[in-house]
């Protein structure tokens, strides 16, 4: 039986509401998505057809695992600027922390704030037996944003012919 996507939660944090994407986001996400610094660590550059796909890939991992990408969007505006959540696709390590915002929204500690909210919320509810990050390792931002979070090196590995580092979480605190 597939989990009911009513039943997907709403997080709120300071500034930011995460929730359930939806077909609203479509243009922010197209706009972020075709913008090649905020797309660079995230799949790469995609046209809005692309992204619409993306957009039912999250929603679909969330219909099938009852867990996911969140939209993050502005509390107050409502304006959408990211996505933050947990991913576990089929071949994956494990459980994945990831996180990816819009440019215009960098270096204002909201991914940290949502990946905090995420971690607070969802943890406790899905109680994974091992939590990473798979991070670029020209990457710099999000491997500062993994270590803020807790997360240490684990091992160097390769995606998609990149170089990586699988950062891992301390789930005993």
């Amino acid at each position: 039986m597939m989990p009911d996507l009513a039943s997907v939660p709403v997080i709120e944090s300071d500034r930011l509401r995460l929730r359930l994407p939806a077909l609203g986001h479509l243009d922010a996400f197209a706009a972020m998505m075709a913008d090649e610094e905020s797309a660079r660590f995230i799949g790469g550059v995609r046209s809005r057809q692309d992204t619409f796909r993306l957009l039912a890939m999250i929603v679909g991992h969330w219909a099938l695992l009852g867990f996911g990408l969140f939209a993050v969007e502005d509390r107050r505006t409502g304006v959408f600027m990211g996505r933050v959540g947990l991913l576990r696709p089929d071949g994956w390590p494990a459980m994945e922390l990831a996180y990816g915002l819009h440019r215009p929204f960098w270096g204002k500690g909201y991914a940290g704030e949502a990946c905090r909210a995420v971690m607070r919320e969802e943890l406790p509810r899905l109680r994974p037996d091992r939590l990473i990050s798979i991070v670029a390792d020209d990457n710099h931002r999000s491997r500062r944003l993994a270590t803020r979070l807790g997360a240490r090196p684990a091992e160097p590995m390769s995606f998609d012919g990149t170089p990586v580092t699988l950062f891992e979480y301390d789930l005993s605190r």
